[in-house]
């Protein structure tokens, strides 16, 4: 039963709101009175319809919201969003009147923080590598020793400390020239971008080495710059991009001649051939004295032994020889004369056939035929030997012939073998109904036992 004192509470009728009605004055209010802001959340609920409109919830931990980005506005956007994405919204509040949902009507969408520097990176990398900043045809070589390098870095950071620290512990020799700069904050990038070009200006520069040590993406984000970037590709000079540790990645490190993981690593590339040619330098300083003195000894002995050959052949030496040997016989023959014409004439005959016997020739004469007498010895025991072994080896494949199970069934007997083909030497073993097979010289027959 309605109580009659609710009637004085109910309004006039032309004061009651319709469900539409009010729904229309409370999307006034929300766009009269909230109107554009900017709202960061992640997005969820992320729905694509084919009209081109965009749908989805953006949520933080303590609440959400819905929102539509209208196809006019989705392909204005540089961002492609995605469920799970944080970003930056800026929109209208507004009311959808058939639900009496409230909801944010999206703009603008943009990547929140790290995202947003990110997308940067990203679009300028591809623009700068379709220009052809990065392609390797563009890039210098870097000297192996170089001996003179240009360091851009803050000289109060310690990226520079640790490389020269590492030089010097790898005893590079040489002139470290460091060219003070900005690595971060508001113009850094500009003046590491006027630094490169000013070490273009000094002469007898090698090397350049860009660098800084390690931090967050925005203390890293001025090598990120295309300023920077530019700057390294037109320099004339090598140069090496060391900034930050081994997973940070700048565009830097894509336009220079060569990427270092780190300062310390740069100092390494740049001292290792050095080094390198240092400790070869003190193995051949080792071993070169013993080498010296080995080639000397071998040279002397090589040179002693030509020298007596050269005295045993020399023509002056046999010369020499020929005249000692015809003094001595003239010496020989006077005496001869004097004792006696025909005394000394046999005795020079006999004295002759001595030589003769003595000759090298005839000995030469004897050995050949001593060796071929040998040989023919030789050739006459080889042929025994081989016919003894081969008659031997004919007995021996006669009586292997003989033995052989072939040699049996050639004489008209016959192997039989049961299923699984085994010999089988008694009829005892042979049961009725037992398949079993017959050999014979030319082929097998099955049989059946009875």
């Amino acid at each position: 039963m309605l109580n009659p004192n609710q009637d004085l509470l109910i309004p006039p009728a032309q004061e009651i709101e319709s469900v539409s009605e009010f729904n229309q004055r409370v999307k006034y209010l929300l766009e009269r009175e909230i109107g554009g802001a900017w709202v960061r959340g992640e997005i969820s609920n992320l729905r694509h319809q084919s009209s081109g409109h965009i749908y989805f919830s953006l949520k933080d931990a303590g609440g959400q919201v819905s929102a539509v980005l209208f196809r006019n506005d989705a392909v204005k956007q540089d961002v492609e969003i995605e469920d799970g994405m944080r970003v930056v919204v800026f929109g209208q509040a507004s009311v959808y009147e058939p639900r009496g949902n409230y909801q944010l009507i999206v703009r603008l969408v943009v990547m929140d923080g790290l995202g947003r520097l990110q997308q940067q990176f990203e679009r300028l990398k591809a623009r700068l590598a379709e220009e052809g900043l990065f392609d390797d045809e563009s890039k210098l070589s870097i000297p192996e020793f170089p001996r003179t390098i240009g360091v851009v870095t803050s000289p109060q950071g310690a990226a520079v400390q640790d490389f020269i620290r590492i030089l010097k512990r790898r005893e590079w020799v040489g002139y470290l020239l460091v060219l003070p700069t900005k690595v971060q904050g508001e113009g850094a990038a500009a003046e590491i971008a006027e630094t490169i070009d000013y070490a273009q200006k000094l002469s007898g520069l090698e090397l350049l080495v860009v660098c800084r040590g390690g931090g967050s993406v925005e203390d890293l984000w001025s090598f990120n710059e295309e300023l920077v970037a530019r700057a390294i590709h037109r320099s004339a000079i090598p140069v090496i991009s060391a900034v930050g540790h081994e997973i940070d990645f700048t565009l830097s490190d894509f336009v220079a001649d060569l990427r270092a993981e780190t300062p310390s690593t740069a100092a390494e590339i740049i001292s290792s051939r050095y080094l390198e040619l240092v400790k070869r330098f003190e193995v051949l300083s080792v071993n070169l004295p013993y080498w010296v003195r080995e080639g000397l000894d071998t040279r002397s002995s090589a040179l002693e032994q030509l020298n007596h050959r050269l005295q045993v052949h020399s023509p002056f030496s046999r010369v020499e020889s020929a005249q000692q040997r015809l003094d001595d016989l003239a010496g020989r023959l006077c005496s001869l004369m004097d004792k006696g014409f025909f005394e000394r004439h046999h005795q020079l005959s006999s004295r002759m056939l001595s030589i003769l016997k003595l000759d090298p020739f005839n000995k030469i004469l004897n050995f050949k035929e001593k060796i071929h007498m040998a040989g023919h010895l030789l050739d006459t025991g080889m042929n025994s030997e081989f016919a003894d072994k081969r008659n031997r080896l004919f007995r021996a494949e006669s009586i292997l012939r003989s033995l052989s199970p072939k040699s049996v069934l050639n004489r008209g007997f016959a192997i039989v073998r049961d299923e699984v083909g085994r010999p089988i030497t008694s009829k005892e073993s042979i049961q009725s109904g037992d398949k079993v097979t017959a050999e014979f010289k030319d082929g097998e027959v099955p049989l059946l036992g009875e």
